[in-house]
C-alpha cells in the first residue's frame, strides 16, 4: 500500500522510534500518544481489520502488546496500568487504516477517558444475551 504511513514505517520510508521488531509486527511509539509511553503494534503485512489477517498474526500481535506491557511497568515510563486498544472500522475510530494494536500507559490523573454510551447502565434480559451468544456461536 503506497499511501500507508505504516507500511511506509514497515519498508524504512518513514520515520520512527521502534521499541520492538520481528519477521512477523513491528512496535513503534505513536506520535500523537494518548499518554506518554504509548506504543503501536502492527502487523508487516498489510491488512485493514484484525479479521483481514491470518489468526496466527493477530494473536502475535497481542503477545508482543503483553510483552510491552510488562516491560512497560518494570520502565522509567509512568505506568500504573495499561489498555490495550484496538480500533477496527472507522465507526471504531480507526484512522489509520492498517490494523494495529495500542498499548496505552495509564496513570491516576492522565485524562485519558473511555465514554460509554447513555444505555450502558441498562442490563440486557438474560434472552437477548442468550440470543445474541446463540447467533455470534453460527458464525465462529
Amino acid at each position: 500500500m503506497n499511501d500507508c504511513v505504516f507500511c511506509k514505517i514497515i519498508h524504512v520510508e518513514a520515520p520512527a522510534s521502534i521499541v520492538y521488531e520481528d519477521e512477523i509486527c513491528l512496535a513503534f511509539m505513536d506520535i500523537q500518544p494518548v499518554t506518554p509511553g504509548h506504543v503501536l503494534v502492527v502487523p508487516r503485512q498489510h491488512a485493514i481489520g484484525l479479521a483481514d489477517l491470518p489468526t496466527e498474526i493477530g494473536g502475535h500481535l497481542f503477545q508482543i502488546g503483553q510483552r510491552i506491557s510488562a516491560g512497560m511497568k518494570k520502565s522509567h515510563i509512568r505506568c500504573e496500568g495499561i489498555n490495550l486498544f484496538l480500533a477496527d472500522c472507522a465507526v471504531a475510530f480507526q484512522t489509520v487504516f492498517h490494523v494495529h494494536l495500542h498499548v496505552i500507559p495509564r496513570f491516576a490523573g492522565d485524562g485519558f477517558r473511555l465514554v460509554f454510551g447513555p444505555d450502558y447502565r441498562n442490563l440486557p434480559d438474560r434472552s437477548e444475551l442468550d440470543r445474541l451468544a446463540k447467533d455470534l456461536k453460527n458464525f465462529l
